[in-house]
């Protein structure tokens, strides 16, 4: 009997759709290879013929492979839907790529938010959640820009 021969199958290459919206702007739109984000329940890698899924965003880095390069950003609180057709959607409060990040003016914010914390017997619990955010978002972002600015030297 005559054995068959089985070609290997190579699955084709297809990239992600993907894009980021803050209120102020589309930060980010392009097909990329691979997507790295914090969600609540850890951090996720999503590549293309990903499940579909929702998921809430926490405050960090999020990491896009794109032919080979590597683009670091910082997020903010938001929310992450992977659709069925390899696109991805980020509604995030804010995001900004890694060399955009003014690390003076978030320092600044991250020490203002600190010390009005330290204050805050005066304050209601909804000032207390925004001031932790401050702080998250302002963490988050000077330390992707920290790691930039490493890799970069």
């Amino acid at each position: 009997m005559e054995s068959r021969r089985y070609k290997k199958y190579k699955m084709p290459k297809t990239k992600l759709n993907f894009k980021i919206v803050t209120l102020e702007r589309v930060t980010y739109s392009d097909q990329i290879d691979q997507l790295t984000i914090p969600t609540e329940a850890g951090e996720i890698t999503v590549m293309a013929r990903h499940a579909p899924l929702v998921s809430i965003i926490k405050p960090g880095e999020i990491r896009i492979k794109k032919d080979g390069q590597t683009i670091l950003m910082a997020v903010s609180t938001g929310f992450l839907e992977i659709r069925k057709n390899s696109e991805v959607y980020i509604l995030a409060d804010s995001a900004e790529r890694a060399e955009e990040v003014d690390i003076e003016a978030s320092k600044a914010a991250r020490a203002r938010a600190e010390e009005l914390l330290k204050e805050k017997q005066n304050r209601n619990d909804v000032d207390f959640a925004k001031l932790q955010a401050i702080i998250n978002r302002e963490t988050a972002k000077l330390k992707v820009a920290d790691k930039y600015r490493r890799l970069k030297h």
